[in-house]
């Protein structure tokens, strides 16, 4: 049995503190703070969770998970130095309305209840995402970051007793 660490990006990973003079660099992927992946290696380390990609970089990753953006080599590499690998790809179901109007919250849920449904081998299941995803089953297995800060050290404590309840 498996432990999945569902993550998103943008606002765990790097946090809004960035935002307003740096909007360049949040979306080339230069600002993903180190110590917001340290923290998170932290957690699966102690967990031996799997990390399931289900941010909108998702898509910036081919069927093998290699990188086809600059953003995602910086994200792999700044990974690969923390003993960090993605393991997996939440499935997309987002629709043109939903890129087009940046309302992704209203899919991911279904996204990793799909992926859940697809992989049965899961013992236990947290997603780390700093906004709302509108169900009540994923509301009870996610930490919800401060997008103003990012991840710190008491997601991962929440996280870690989702994980192994």
């Amino acid at each position: 049995m498996t432990r999945v660490l569902f993550l998103d990006v943008d606002g765990v990973l790097n946090s809004e503190f960035w935002n307003d003079k740096h909007q360049r660099e949040i979306s080339d992927g230069t600002l993903i703070d180190e110590e917001k992946v340290k923290i998170l290696a932290e957690l699966v380390k102690r967990t031996n969770a799997k990390i399931i990609l289900h941010s909108g970089w998702r898509s910036w990753f081919d069927a093998e998970l290699n990188p086809l953006r600059i953003e995602t080599e910086r994200l792999i590499d700044m990974f690969a130095k923390a003993g960090l690998s993605i393991e997996g790809l939440t499935p997309d179901l987002t629709t043109e309305e939903i890129r087009r109007t940046k309302k992704f919250s209203l899919v991911k849920a279904e996204e990793i209840l799909l992926w859940l449904k697809l992989n049965n081998d899961v013992s236990g299941w947290v997603v780390i995402d700093d906004l709302n995803l509108h169900n009540y089953q994923v509301e009870k297995h996610q930490v919800m970051p401060n997008p103003i800060t990012g991840l710190t050290l008491e997601d991962i404590e929440k996280a870690e007793q989702i994980l192994l309840s």
